[in-house]
């Protein structure tokens, strides 16, 4: 704009800028929703991530039934180390059903 006058600006600085309070609120408030946004895109990869070792562990587990109750035993010992504290150890009703239909053919097979 200066060019018809016979100046050339090359450079300008600036030393003091004040930005009203409205505008400065404005942009912490867009500053923290940005903030807020990638926090969440950041949560939702955590829990894609979970959710996918989840299923392979299910998968695994589904293969090998046996894996279930070694993976409840690991967790019983994880948490028996932790705390000193009484663990209530339940056993399933069709390991019952499973002992007695056993013990009835025990008898008679020679077990």
């Amino acid at each position: 704009g200066s060019d018809p006058w016979g100046v050339k600006v090359e450079r300008v600085e600036i030393k003091d800028v004040r930005l009203p309070t409205n505008m400065q609120r404005s942009m912490a408030a867009e500053a923290e929703a940005t903030r807020e946004a990638h926090a969440k895109v950041i949560a939702a990869e955590g829990e894609k991530k979970a959710s996918r070792s989840l299923k392979e562990a299910a998968d695994i587990i589904n293969e090998s039934p046996i894996a279930l109750q070694l993976r409840y035993f690991q967790t019983l010992t994880h948490i028996s180390a932790e705390k000193n504290s009484t663990i209530v150890f339940p056993i399933p009703i069709e390991f019952l059903k499973l002992m007695k239909n056993r013990g009835s053919h025990s008898t008679t097979s020679g077990f």
